[in-house]
């Protein structure tokens, strides 16, 4: 016992959290039964707090807070300024993103941090001679990168739902910054496939390329110029970053190398408080609230138009070509109106209560066929109007936008012991965003690539015609598919959830949503299930590889086309189990995701 305890009194000195969670009793991921492919059958389970996020340091950082008296925002905040150290490719302080929170109290709110479109930016910026796009400049280098709000919406959380300081929270990340980590196999890959575009940058090439030695697995990464710039910004605040020493450095560097952000644009930068979407629904007997995101997300309404048009189709589960037939369907319709209407919603007039209206939705499922693919040539956007208006009475524009946000998005979900729940999902958009490194130790987003760069032309990423909705203008976010949801049962909190993974984040939370509510599958089940997306343009089913080959062939059968896949998105969950309240971490296991409670 006294060995013990003295290994746990060294390992606070030290600050190893690991080593500590393994002291004090923390459910470890490893210890759960595993499938044939390695992945856990179990959800972690405990009894106060969870944490799960892509990468077990995030998680730990997280849980490090709970274990010191945190609430989950704290917590949450905590564990974003961890992943901006440990998950280069997705994890930021110069992204931005979406966070959900839902209060034991039962207040909610939804806080928008998305990036914007700096002062000098303008519509045709990425047009060249001869009308032809720069397809490079909107996703390489320095004139990619839009307005960073990570910092500014993660000070807000905590000044506004907090209980600690920021200094406190940001602890771990500063930690795990200067100290340094082992570099995981996996990630070392990264740098590797990611190599040609970041050695073009010289910080970027130091920091992440060992300046040209490249790092092994098993190395420790240190990155003295973020530990700098995190103990800068937990003194000063958000300020920091948005006109202090941060500030600068990002702006000289940009105006010497060809961006556009300027002083006045960072300064003026500021998160929005935006009003939560929900929809109530009755299944086996339980009362169901959703609670999502609103635009400039548009996965919120694509979800709840989904689950509206899915109420009275029985669901029997994946391995059921009906029942992927039918969510295929409604994927189907519901892509059609989210190219058509959702936009920023602070510039564009966005008919949310007609898209998610019950009504409209019985007016859209109607023209699903049940035995056969329709074709996406013969789908259009319907006209969303609320029960007892016309719909001839309210018209708008048909118009077709970007789908945004790279694959490379990252998403969080976090419950603390009183049952307040965060859902986090943010961006650098694609893989190490636009591979461009302050000099104060940060990746910078392309997040300009998810405006519209060249309208009526279609999204080379992700296929879908661009228009001026979505087009690029001075203080604009680009429309998002993040989608952070929470799910009450009988008013009770019950499932926290999002995913990354451009429009598949969608349908990858979607899903999820449906595996614990229509199909209640266990948790780590909801998020191990075989997922597919379809995005009305272009017209196919994608399909993960886990699927057997006679759902495919039964699809084929009736008209649809698909294409395989290997993973789609990464969702990280948390449920409650609603017989002891315990919290269930359900990582997901196609990036090795960690769920770490106590």
């Amino acid at each position: 016992m006294r060995t013990r305890n003295a290994l746990c009194l060294g390992v606070f000195l030290f600050g190893l959290t690991r080593a500590l969670a393994l002291c004090q009793g923390a459910p470890d991921s490893r210890d759960r039964p595993h499938d044939a492919q390695g992945w856990p059958t179990q959800a972690v389970r405990a009894s106060h707090g969870m944490v799960a996020t892509d990468e077990e340091l995030g998680s730990e950082a997280g849980v490090e807070i709970l274990k010191r008296g945190g609430n989950a925002v704290d917590a949450a905040v905590a564990t974003a300024f961890a992943l901006a150290v440990v998950e280069p490719a997705a994890g930021n302080i110069g992204g931005g993103g979406f966070m959900l929170i839902r209060l034991a109290n039962g207040k909610t709110t939804f806080l928008d941090y998305r990036e914007v479109a700096p002062d000098k930016a303008t519509r045709d910026m990425y047009i060249g001679k001869e009308g032809k796009l720069d397809e490079e400049a909107s996703v390489i280098g320095y004139q990619s990168v839009a307005v960073p709000g990570t910092v500014a919406g993660l000070a807000l959380a905590l000044k506004t739902y907090g209980s600690m300081k920021l200094a406190d929270v940001i602890a771990p990340a500063i930690r795990l910054a200067e100290n340094g980590f082992p570099i995981s196999k996996r990630l070392a890959q990264e740098f590797e496939d990611h190599r040609p575009a970041l050695q073009r940058f010289a910080v970027s090439r130091r920091i992440f390329l060992n300046d040209g030695k490249m790092f092994q697995a098993g190395d420790t990464f240190r990155q003295a110029e973020l530990a700098a710039t995190l103990k800068r910004i937990a003194r000063n605040g958000a300020a920091e970053f948005y006109s202090g020493e941060t500030a600068h450095a990002l702006v000289d560097e940009a105006s010497r190398l060809g961006g556009l952000i300027s002083l006045d644009d960072l300064a003026k930068y500021q998160p929005k408080v935006r009003e939560v979407l929900r929809a109530k629904y009755d299944v086996s007997g339980h009362a169901w609230e959703v609670l999502t995101s609103p635009p400039p997300s548009s996965g919120g309404v694509a979800i709840i138009e989904a689950l509206n048009m899915l109420q009275s189709v029985p669901l029997k589960g994946w391995d059921d070509v009906e029942s992927v037939h039918m969510v295929a369907e409604v994927m189907r319709r519901v892509f059609a109106d989210r190219a058509a209407y959702l936009a920023d919603p602070d510039y564009s007039n966005v008919p949310v209560a007609g898209l998610i209206d019950p009504c409209y939705a019985k007016e859209v499922f109607a023209t699903v066929d049940t035995q056969h693919a329709s074709s996406s040539k013969a789908i259009r956007a319907g006209n969303p109007h609320t029960c007892g208006v016309s719909a001839s009475n309210t018209t708008y524009p048909k118009t077709l936008v970007s789908l945004g946000e790279g694959p490379h998005t990252t998403h969080f979900s976090v419950v603390d012991a009183a049952g307040n729940a965060v859902a986090s999902t943010y961006t650098l958009n694609n893989s190490y965003g636009s591979h461009v490194t302050c000099s104060a130790g940060f990746l910078l987003n392309d997040e300009m690539d998810d405006f519209t760069t060249q309208p009526g032309v279609p999204n080379a990423l992700f296929g879908l015609v661009q228009s001026e909705a979505n087009a690029i203008a001075p203080g604009h976010r680009p429309l998002s598919s993040m989608t952070p949801t929470i799910l009450l049962r009988d008013g009770k909190l019950s499932f926290v959830t999002g995913s990354p993974g451009g429009p598949t984040i969608i349908s990858a939370t979607l899903l999820s949503v449906l595996n614990w509510i229509r199909l209640g599958m266990e948790p780590q089940a909801a998020i191990n299930a075989p997922r597919f997306h379809h995005q009305w343009i272009p017209d196919r089913i994608l399909m993960e590889r886990a699927f057997p080959d006679s759902l495919e062939a039964a699809l084929n059968a009736r008209g649809h086309a698909t294409r395989r896949v290997g993973h789609m998105g990464l969702v990280n969950a948390i449920a409650i189990d609603p017989e002891n309240g315990n919290r269930l971490g359900a990582a997901d296991p196609r990036h090795d995701g960690a769920a770490v409670g106590y």
